[in-house]
């Protein structure tokens, strides 16, 4: 099992900013304590080249991230002050995606200590989300002729508008959003498969629901490579979800989602996706819950 870490630049977001950078730190330095992970697991990746990024990106908004030439607006839409750096460790972050799904052919799983920035669009960014990492990482996949078929399993509280965007036209990329139906964006792009939930939908109605519709699409669609979006402000406590699980029941929705694929064969790559409570040491929990489920079932 690999895990790809990204280094997180001295940049401080403005102050009451609600986006955690920390635990981009203090998760590897869990898995490293618990022993969940060695040190010879991490890796971290090399930016990702220009061409990749152009496989998905529009040159526009490529010139413009490269630059630093983004407006104002452009800036408030992804929700942070854009610099260099950011720019840089996106860069970075992508590759790391792409690297994961080529490491989990031979080994069947890796992850990702950042990404699912699903809500990045080929011509812009918005909520938090700059490059597109798992569309970026698909189509450069598709484009080498490693892979024919792919499997987006987005469980993000947020519906991963970007991505069903970016993939509208590609028949080769299945997409699944399962998210807040009343949560972000408040304007919805049609992924393949769109599940939205009410509000306050916790652990045995949400692990009813996957349990229905996820096994179907595996097994109907026979993909090369499933990307797992695991983001984890499903939780009762994220700010900035409105469903109602617990820590244990994000838990063992990453299980039957590992379990599935495991199951069948069919590598995976996990993105870590959002996560927003007011106590850090519960956004770390359950990060780090997906990676142990992974290395209970794959090393």
């Amino acid at each position: 099992m690999r895990v790809a870490f990204s280094p997180v630049y001295r940049y401080r977001l403005p102050a009451g900013h609600r986006f955690p950078m920390d635990k981009y730190t203090l998760l590897p330095e869990q898995l490293l304590y618990e022993g969940t992970v060695t040190e010879s697991q991490f890796f971290t990746a090399q930016p990702l080249s220009e061409e990749a990024i152009l496989r998905t990106h529009t040159p526009d908004y490529w010139a413009k991230l490269r630059d630093n030439g983004l407006s104002r607006k452009d800036a408030r839409a992804i929700g942070f002050p854009m610099r260099p750096e950011l720019v840089a460790r996106g860069r970075i972050i992508a590759r790391g995606t792409l690297d994961c799904a080529r490491f989990a052919f031979r080994d069947g799983v890796a992850l990702n200590i950042a990404g699912g920035t699903h809500h990045a669009f080929a011509d812009h960014g918005e909520g938090f989300c700059v490059f597109n990492d798992i569309a970026i990482a698909a189509n450069e996949l598709l484009h080498a002729g490693e892979v024919n078929r792919i499997l987006i399993v987005d469980l993000d509280v947020h519906q991963g508008n970007g991505t069903a965007r970016i993939f509208r036209d590609e028949p080769r990329v299945f997409t699944f959003s399962m998210h807040g139906a009343r949560n972000y964006p408040a304007r919805k792009e049609q992924s393949d498969l769109d599940i939205g939930l009410p509000d306050q939908t916790g652990d045995e109605i949400y692990l009813d629901t996957l349990r229905w519709h996820l096994p179907g699409l595996l097994d109907g669609l026979k993909p090369d490579l499933v990307f797992y979006l695991s983001g984890v402000d499903v939780l009762q406590t994220d700010k900035l979800g409105r469903l109602g699980m617990t820590v244990q029941g994000c838990k063992e929705r990453d299980r039957f989602v590992l379990e599935a694929c495991h199951r069948r064969n069919l590598p995976v790559a996990v993105s870590m996706g959002g996560g927003y409570s007011d106590r850090l040491a519960t956004i770390i929990e359950a990060h780090a819950n997906t990676f142990r489920v992974a290395a209970s079932l794959y090393d």
